[in-house]
Parts: C-alpha cells; sequence; structure tokens
C-alpha cells in the first residue's frame, strides 16, 4: 500500500515536472571498488539514495526521478529513463540527455557501454530507427537522420568524424547562436539510414576521443563528447525538425586525488572549470525558475564552450535529462556528496515548457489536419506501447525504411 501511494505521488509530481519543463534527473550507483566490497550507499526506494558519512556518523538522503542501483542493467536503465523522450524527439522536441559525475562513476559505461553490453547512446538511435520505420509505413512521414560527434577539448571544440578530405581536419571549430539555434559551423553531419551505419560512425568517434590514464582511471576520458541526431520528419504539408543531444561529460576531479600533473593537470584545470561554470548555469536558472519577479536574470551560458553549447538546450526549447553517477566505495563520498547536491539543484530548475519544432508548408486547416494524422495519433500509439510491454528496441528491426517500404 505504502509503495502504491508512493507511485501515485510520483506520477503526479511528474506531471507537475513535465508542465514546468524541469530537468529530469536520474541516479545511478556503479559497483563499489572497494576490496572489501563495503558500500556507503543504500537504496531504500527506487527513487532514493542514501550516503553514510562514516566520518561523522550520519546518513545523507536523495531523492530523484529515479534511482538505479549498482545490479541495474543497460536495457532497464533506458526503458525507464529515457525512453519516452526519444519518443519526444521524433515528435518534433530537441532532447538533451546527459551524465556528470566524478571521474570513474561509470558516465562513459552508461552512455556508450562496451561493444557487447551497448548504453543509452546505441538503445536510443536503434528506437528512433525503429519508430522512424513505423511511422514511414502508417503514416506515410519521411524521416532524414544526420549525426555528428564533436568534443570539447581543453575548451576546444574538435570533430571527431572528419572526411579524410575534409579541410577542417585539423581546424578549430565555433559555436555561434543563431535564431536561438546553437550552430558549429564546419562540423560534418554524416547521413544516416541505418543503425550499422550508427555503429560505425559512434565507433570511429570514440577511436578518436581524447582519453588518459591518472590515479583514479586508466581510461579516463579527458573531454566533453557530444553526439548529436539531427532528425526532419516531412510530409506534403508540414516539417518537423528536431535534436537529440547525448552528452557524456568528462569527470570531475580533486587533483590531490588523481595526482595530476603535466598534460594531465592542464585537461583537468579546464575540465573542472567547464563544469564550474555548468554549475553557474544551472545556479542562475534555478534562481531565474524560483524567482517571482519578472526580471530577466543573467545566465553565463558564454562562461565555457560546455555551456554555450549546451545554451538551446537549457534555455526552454528543449526537454532535459541528467544522469548522475555515482560510486558507493567510501573513499569517494566527498565526490559522490558533491555530485548529488548538484544533481539536486538540477531537479529543481524549471527551463519552461519545451516547443515542438514544427513547420506549416500549406494552409493552415490542412497543416493542422495533416499535423494530426501524421504526428499525434503515432505518438499516442507509441505512449500506449510503452506501458502496454510492447517489443523494446533491441528485439525489432535495426534497419529504417523511410520511404514505406520494407
Amino acid at each position: 500500500k505504502a509503495q502504491a501511494e508512493r507511485n501515485k505521488r510520483r506520477q503526479v509530481h511528474n506531471k507537475l515536472m513535465e508542465a514546468r519543463g524541469n530537468i529530469r534527473v536520474y541516479c545511478r550507483c556503479r559497483p563499489s571498488r572497494d576490496l572489501a566490497n563495503v558500500s556507503a550507499a543504500h537504496f531504500p526506494c527506487d527513487d532514493t539514495i542514501t550516503i553514510s558519512r562514516a566520518d561523522l556518523g550520519d546518513s545523507v538522503h536523495f531523492e530523484f526521478d529515479g534511482v538505479f542501483n549498482p545490479d541495474s542493467t543497460q536495457e532497464h536503465v533506458f526503458e525507464d529513463a529515457a525512453k519516452d523522450l526519444i519518443i519526444s524527439a521524433l515528435d518534433g522536441f530537441s532532447v538533451c540527455i546527459f551524465a556528470y559525475g566524478q571521474t570513474g562513476s561509470g558516465k562513459t559505461f552508461t552512455m556508450t557501454g562496451p561493444p557487447h553490453n551497448r548504453g543509452l547512446n546505441f538503445r536510443a538511435i536503434q528506437m528512433l530507427f525503429n519508430l522512424a520505420e513505423e511511422a514511414a509505413v502508417d503514416n506515410g512521414v519521411t524521416y532524414t537522420l544526420h549525426l555528428s560527434i564533436l568534443e570539447i577539448y581543453n575548451e576546444t571544440v574538435i570533430d571527431l568524424l572528419p572526411s579524410s578530405s575534409s579541410a577542417n581536419n585539423n581546424k578549430k571549430l565555433e559555436i555561434h547562436i543563431a535564431s536561438g539555434e546553437c550552430q558549429v559551423p564546419g562540423l560534418e553531419r554524416h547521413l544516416v539510414t541505418s543503425v550499422a551505419d550508427v555503429q560505425v560512425l559512434l565507433d570511429r568517434g570514440a577511436k578518436h576521443r581524447s582519453v588518459g590514464a591518472h590515479d583514479l582511471n586508466d581510461q579516463s576520458s579527458r573531454s566533453h563528447q557530444i553526439v548529436t541526431l539531427h532528425i526532419c520528419g516531412k510530409t506534403p504539408t508540414s516539417t518537423l525538425n528536431s535534436k537529440l543531444h547525448l552528452v557524456d561529460l568528462a569527470g570531475s576531479e580533486r587533483l590531490a586525488k588523481t595526482d595530476a600533473a603535466g598534460e594531465r593537470l592542464k585537461e583537468a584545470q579546464n575540465i573542472n572549470k567547464s563544469l564550474s561554470a555548468l554549475g553557474d548555469v544551472i545556479a542562475a536558472l534555478s534562481a531565474a525558475s524560483n524567482s517571482r519577479g519578472s526580471t530577466a536574470r543573467h545566465v553565463p551560458f558564454r562562461n565555457s564552450k560546455l555551456t554555450f553549447f549546451l545554451q538551446d538546450s537549457l534555455s526552454g526549447n528543449s526537454k532535459a535529462l541528467m544522469f548522475v553517477n555515482v560510486s558507493p566505495t567510501p573513499s569517494d563520498v566527498p565526490e559522490t556528496l558533491c555530485s548529488l547536491k548538484f544533481a539536486a539543484r538540477c531537479r529543481d530548475t524549471a527551463l519552461g515548457k519545451a516547443k515542438r519544432n514544427s513547420i506549416t508548408n500549406s494552409t493552415p486547416s490542412s497543416a493542422s489536419s495533416a499535423h494530426r494524422d501524421c504526428v499525434s495519433p503515432e505518438s499516442s500509439r507509441r505512449r500506449s506501447s510503452l506501458s502496454g510491454g510492447g517489443p523494446s528496441p533491441s528485439s525489432t528491426s535495426s534497419r529504417a525504411c523511410f520511404n514505406g517500404s520494407r
């Protein structure tokens, strides 16, 4: 009975957060690295994590939209946290999903995963292809998808998928905001028509990403990686445009623990600076969303390349989901608490209700009819399949045929 009541409260809360446009926040805890398998993290219910502070003899509780314990699977994480946002991306809403946490906490595992246990990036894109294929067959919607991957390394924007003949191979890219949209001139977009196409590009991008070793992680990501799927859905009367950003942030680091020096030290300083800038942006957005006054507040998006790039994802026209990845190891408790406190602030931040990016190509009446015929029924059917146990992305066809033929 208590669990049923808790679920009911959670549903009401989720509807309110959706209306306000709050950042959804899910916590994922990796297995302990402690040799004795001692854990400072405890999971009293599916939306709460408790961290024990042995030095103070107490515990700190945090509540999020969902909490995944160390036994959670990649499939469970995707199905429970991200699946409905992937549907939104295909329906014309821009979506940003990012992973935050200390170095070695499992962010890259959650977002990318190894070849035998793919993470959210692959599962999200696989689901997009499956749903796009269904929409082509059922409603005649033609979808075109392009993929780009960039990294922000030492405050420099780098294309991880340059063509061999590209003039931008070694060129520093710049971020611009035009008509409220983030753009990176010179960043190559690759047409993808199947999951196989995507996997080749994801693997290629991963090989080019900047990684390095330090005392806490022998394969530490030294850059912020952003995988973007550009989605365009067309009917004779309307066009839907959206973006799906999948962001694997570099891990926050305490220099005393990583013992970084030389190039690693420079990387760590730039990582921490950009994550601090992200914290400042969240603080400003939180203050603005909780302010009763009408005075516009300055949000310091331009303080780092990372926050500048995420500006259109955190400015109210996008749906945002954050994974906070934490370690249960007792020696990591200070970093774990820092990450969880930041995630709690994110969860209290309202970005404003997201808007569908739709362009009408004909008269209002016919466009409205086409919009109902090709978007709403399909969206409704997909949402009902979520609660009805429809096929998972991994169990359906992996190739999308956007013209309706199989």
